[in-house]
C-alpha cells in the first residue's frame, strides 16, 4: 500500500512530459519554417556601388515557390523611373532581377515580393546608392545625319526649278514692254502725220478759194 501510494503523484508528472515532447514533435517545425527569409543581395541593402549593376541577385533561406506572379521585383531610380528589363527569374531560393544598360547616379529602391516554400506570401524592400552615372547622351551622334540628308534632299530641289521660272519671266516681260513700245510709237507717228495733212488741205482750200 505504501509503495502504490508513493507511485500515484509520477503518473500526472510523466503524462505531461508526454504531451510537452509531443507538442515539440509536431509544432516546432513548423513554427521555425513559417516563412522564408532573405539572407543575402547583391547589392547589398543600404549599400554603395560605382555603377548600376548589370542586374539585382536575392538569396532566400530557402526554395521558393514559383509561379505566375509568385515572385515579383519592382527597381526605380531616384527619379521613380523604372530600371527593371524583363520578369525576374527564380533558381531554388536565388532569385535574379536583370536591369538595364547604363543608369543615373542616384538612390535605388528595390521593392520585392516571394511565395516562401510554406506557401504564405512575403514582401519587403531595401535601398542602395550608385555614384557614377553610365548614361549615354541620345542626341549626341544622331544630330549630324538628318542636317546632312536635309542638305543634300533641298539643293537638288531649289536649284533647277527657280532659275527656268525667274528666266522665262524676265523673257516675257521683255517682249511685251518692246510690243507695247512699238505699237506706241507707231500711233504718235500715225497720229503725227495725220495732222500735217490735215494742215495742209486746210492751206491749200483757203489759197483756192482767195
Amino acid at each position: 500500500m505504501k509503495t502504490a501510494a508513493r507511485s500515484i503523484p509520477f503518473a500526472p508528472l510523466a503524462l505531461a512530459a508526454a504531451l510537452l515532447a509531443a507538442f515539440l514533435v509536431l509544432f516546432a517545425p513548423l513554427s521555425a519554417s513559417a516563412h522564408d527569409t532573405l539572407v543575402a543581395s547583391s547589392p547589398v541593402a543600404d549599400s554603395t556601388v560605382e555603377t548600376l549593376p548589370a542586374e539585382i541577385t536575392l538569396t532566400f533561406s530557402d526554395k521558393l515557390i514559383t509561379g505566375e506572379g509568385a515572385t515579383e521585383l519592382v527597381v526605380t531610380d531616384a527619379s521613380g523611373a523604372s530600371v527593371v528589363n524583363g520578369p525576374a527569374t527564380v533558381n531554388g531560393a536565388i532569385v535574379t532581377q536583370p536591369l538595364v544598360a547604363g543608369g543615373a547616379a542616384g538612390t535605388y529602391h528595390v521593392k520585392w515580393k516571394i511565395v516562401s516554400s510554406d506557401g504564405h506570401p512575403t514582401a519587403n524592400e531595401f535601398f542602395f546608392t550608385v555614384t557614377t552615372s553610365t548614361l549615354t547622351d541620345p542626341t549626341a551622334q544622331p544630330s549630324p545625319a538628318p542636317s546632312a540628308t536635309a542638305a543634300q534632299t533641298v539643293d537638288p530641289v531649289n536649284t533647277p526649278v527657280a532659275d527656268p521660272v525667274d528666266s522665262s519671266g524676265d523673257a516675257v516681260g521683255f517682249w511685251v514692254l518692246g510690243i507695247v513700245g512699238v505699237l506706241v510709237l507707231a500711233a504718235v507717228v500715225i497720229l503725227v502725220l495725220s495732222r500735217r495733212g490735215n494742215r495742209s488741205t486746210t492751206g491749200s482750200d483757203d489759197l483756192s478759194a482767195r
